[in-house]
């Protein structure tokens, strides 16, 4: 007989995710085990392999569910219709929008990856790499004579604007939605006008 899934199912799976990332950011994603993500949800270590066969599970769709939502969500941003500065200020401020509320996995992904066999490992780059082409992209929009034909320092620039953003969390970690706003287009002014783009600016 066929087991039915429970109403519940995708509830009681997200709460596991989202304790298992605070778990595996707190202790180190080696360190932690399986007992400690079920003592922190409040369950059994049976009910949580009714969902996760082994950690390496748990620990890809935690980076998977994480990945796919904020490629979907940058890449899905409709800028069809704005400059390509502007293209790029919204596409910094939608990833700070993004980030918020996922520390944790944000993280992990880190030192996660790596843990993960290789066929996992791949699906996770491949967001990676759509994230990185769309902010390479609209990089090389801004500045079409300087980026086009030069694939090393486009790459340079692309990973330092997600170098800023990135580690936004660690000084900002209570950062509303407002700061988050502002930051991104601090870093899309830096970018765009470097620190003469400041010029003026009494904030």
């Amino acid at each position: 007989m066929v087991r039915t899934i429970a109403k519940d199912h995708d509830a009681k799976r997200q709460r596991i995710l989202d304790v298992a990332a605070s778990v595996f950011a707190r202790e180190g994603i080696a360190r932690a085990s399986m007992n400690e993500v079920a003592r922190a949800c409040g369950i059994s270590k049976a009910n949580i392999y009714h969902y996760y066969a082994s950690k390496d599970d748990l620990l890809f769709d935690i980076l998977d569910s994480y990945l796919s939502e904020l490629r979907d969500r940058t890449c899905g941003l409709d800028l069809t219709s704005a400059a390509p500065p502007d293209c790029l200020r919204l596409i910094c401020q939608e990833f700070l929008l993004a980030y918020e509320g996922m520390d944790h996995e944000h993280k992990i992904q880190t030192e996660g990856l790596p843990l993960l066999a290789v066929d996992k490992q791949e699906v996770l780059r491949g967001y990676q790499r759509d994230l990185v082409g769309r902010v390479s992209t609209i990089l090389t929009d801004c500045a079409p004579k300087a980026l086009a034909q030069d694939k090393a320092r486009r790459r340079e620039l692309t990973m330092s604007v997600f170098g800023m953003l990135n580690w936004f969390y660690m000084w900002k970690p209570r950062a509303d939605r407002a700061s988050r706003l502002s930051y991104g287009d601090r870093v899309a002014t830096l970018m765009l006008e470097g620190l003469r783009g400041f010029e003026g600016d009494d904030a």
